[in-house]
């Protein structure tokens, strides 16, 4: 199967899966080419907010007449005769003679995805040699593909005095990709940390709960000048951040 094909009427997960069905659930190969690897985005989880995400497929092989074709499409399921979601769809003509680096996009609108199929993702690989052979790989490799997530974060008073209490709140939300808009992620350990003024790195200070909407709230004792920020972790299903610090003054 060239993936290529593909690319006509690509629009809809459904209008995708009714063309990898011909494929059937099996490699396919003819001649000499051969995939001996295949990297998506880095190797680093693909992290989809609200908008349309751009990543990469690096698809390296080989064939004896040069390669001339490479494509890749993500795909969630047990089957590529009727899987759960398609997306991700890309392909490349520019080979080098040892790899095809194919750009690529996660369309959660278009694809109409459901937050649910956050995790882990099939990665579906093609090369095709310059003299028409072809290998391709239903499950090359897998991807984590996950929702987006933002925090925010204020402290005061601004400026305190050493000694007193800072009450340091916020709020953490995710990506949905039906509604196309970030809602207050529930009950996630949360982390407060520290920067001081003349510091490059941060220290955590406390775990905290977001609420039931997400939102942040605790309190700290002012001692020195510095920035505090909260911090989330990567999980199963949402990518992990960090809020964009808050500078505090202390008299």
């Amino acid at each position: 199967m060239r993936i290529r094909t593909a690319a006509i009427v690509l629009g809809t997960a459904a209008a995708l899966s009714a063309l990898v069905v011909p494929s059937a659930n099996a490699d396919e190969a003819q001649g000499d080419t051969a995939i001996t690897k295949v990297v998506v985005n880095g190797g680093k989880p693909i992290i989809v907010g609200t908008a349309d995400k751009t990543f990469s497929y690096t698809i390296s092989g080989s064939d004896s007449s040069g390669l001339a074709y490479g494509g890749a499409f993500l795909w969630r399921g047990t089957s590529l005769d009727a899987p759960s979601g398609v997306t991700g769809f890309g392909e490349t003509e520019t080979c080098s003679a040892t790899a095809c680096t194919v750009t690529a996009k996660v369309s959660p609108k278009l694809d109409e995805l459901p937050s649910s199929q956050a995790g882990t993702w099939n990665v579906l690989a093609e090369l095709d040699g310059k003299d028409g052979d072809i290998r391709e790989l239903d499950k090359a490799t897998t991807i984590k593909v996950l929702r987006g997530s933002h925090l925010t974060v204020n402290a005061t008073p601004e400026p305190v005095k050493k000694g007193k209490t800072i009450t340091v709140t916020g709020k953490l939300t995710r990506a949905n990709w039906a509604t196309s808009k970030y809602a207050g992620y529930t009950s996630q350990s949360v982390q407060l940390q520290f920067r001081k003024k003349s510091a490059t790195t941060y220290t955590t200070v406390k775990t905290i709960k977001s609420a039931s909407t997400g939102a942040l709230k605790t309190t700290v004792t002012a001692s020195v000048d510095g920035y505090w920020r909260f911090a989330f972790g990567t999980n199963a299903t949402t990518g992990g951040t960090a809020a964009t610090a808050d500078y505090v003054d202390v008299q």
